[in-house]
């Protein structure tokens, strides 16, 4: 076979050790170093003092990132999916593994993983770390009100948050000792005053000691997170001025996508789309298309498989969102598919096409337009006439269709 790549090398990467194998025309050599930072750059001058100007290894968890940080300022690194480069089945040590991965290297039979420069690698990290505070905290939430109806009282069912400015000082109150439903019912402010009767009512309940220490607890760790949001929040946004700032305004014009939303994709995806060839390799990536399985003639399973579930659940999110706007065309398109497949295919099905917008829209600069809650009727028009016709004969009726006039 061609050799693509004269001096390379394959790294089998484990929590403590990394295994590596260098092959270059004069030498085919294999040593095991540890994974500490001193070892790990007494890898890279052993790979230095080869020539060596390509290196590969697996996505093992997270164990290969700290490999990659040291080594990627030196030579070109590849992570590569383990799934592509399993070995022929037979005798597996670590040695023939690193020899394989170099030798697949060699000869150009792996391709590399998506992996973004080291400022939006720090980006990536700190919106995960605040999108899991996020998720503590709707936990937090969903505890709190375990603990309301364990006590007789139904806060949520007069309040539309219970966690609002009202919600909280009646939260705090109950915490505080409070149970005179009256008292507490005049702690609501804004709109709920108008539900005063309804509110007394529901805050009539029986909170027990125990409950109110854990309330406590529950409005502690509530308080701690919000803060903690709120500092990672700023910090992302420090980090996302400049071109951020005018891609986040122009994605924050698609039904369903809001600026948190859109703040999680561009950590994930980037604003350089010329990393994927098209949007087709974008939506693969983020395994938002359905799968391609056929044999002997026969469509096997389309299932969309794993992939980056940031992704996947911010655009899911948006998803939802753009599925209950009134006349957009992503509405139109999950109402159609959902009557046929099911909510759930439909909704992937919009993150798909939303994910093909926001990849146009950074390439090419451009801002979003709607095409409007009838653009597939209009583009299918014959076969939704011939469908209303099909569908009104079966029930009986005959029809006769007349064009409607123009008004001038």
């Amino acid at each position: 076979m061609e050799i693509v790549h004269g001096r390379c090398a394959g790294l089998d990467v484990h929590k403590r050790t990394v295994v590596a194998c260098v092959i270059t025309p004069e030498v085919r050599e294999t040593r095991t170093f540890g994974t500490m930072t001193k070892d790990l750059l007494e890898l890279g001058d052993w790979l230095a003092e080869h020539g060596v100007t390509h290196v590969a290894m697996e996505s093992t968890g997270v164990f290969w990132k700290p490999v990659f940080n040291v080594l990627e300022e030196a030579f070109t690194v590849w992570v590569v999916n383990a799934h592509h480069i399993k070995a022929v089945p037979g005798r597996k040590t670590d040695v023939k593994d690193a020899e394989w991965i170099a030798d697949l290297l060699r000869h150009g039979l792996v391709r590399p993983s998506f992996i973004p420069d080291r400022p939006q690698r720090e980006l990536r990290e700190l919106l995960r770390h605040r999108q899991s505070l996020v998720q503590q905290r709707a936990q937090v939430a969903q505890r709190i009100q375990k603990v309301l109806e364990g006590a007789n009282i139904k806060l949520s069912a007069v309040a539309t948050d219970i966690l609002g400015v009202s919600g909280r000082a009646i939260l705090d109150a109950l915490a505080g000792g409070e149970h005179d439903p009256e008292r507490l019912a005049a702690l609501a402010k804004g709109r709920l005053q108008e539900k005063r009767e309804a509110l007394v009512a529901a805050l009539q309940g029986r909170m027990g000691r125990h409950q109110r220490l854990i309330l406590k607890s529950l409005l502690r760790q509530l308080r701690f997170l919000d803060e903690e949001v709120e500092g990672f929040s700023d910090e992302v946004s420090q980090r996302m001025g400049g071109p951020f700032d005018e891609a986040l305004e122009r994605m924050d014009e698609i039904p369903g996508m809001g600026r948190r939303t859109a703040e999680r994709l561009l950590g994930e995806i980037g604003l350089n789309m010329s990393v994927f060839p098209s949007s087709e390799h974008l939506a693969s990536w983020a395994r938002l298309c359905p799968g391609n399985h056929e044999s002997a003639g026969k469509r096997k399973s389309g299932r969309t498989g794993h992939a980056n579930r940031w992704v996947r659940s911010a655009l899911v999110e948006a998803a939802w969102g753009a599925s209950r706007t009134r006349g957009t065309y992503f509405s139109s398109q999950y109402h159609r598919i959902a009557a046929r497949r099911g909510k759930k295919r439909a909704i992937i099905a919009v993150a798909h096409a939303m994910l093909v917008t926001i990849y146009h829209m950074l390439r090419h600069g451009t801002r979003y337009r709607d095409l409007g809650a009838d653009y597939l009727d209009q583009r299918s028009r014959e076969a939704v006439r011939r469908n209303a016709v099909r569908r009104l004969e079966r029930l009986g009726y005959t029809v006769t269709l007349q064009p409607q006039p123009a008004f001038s």
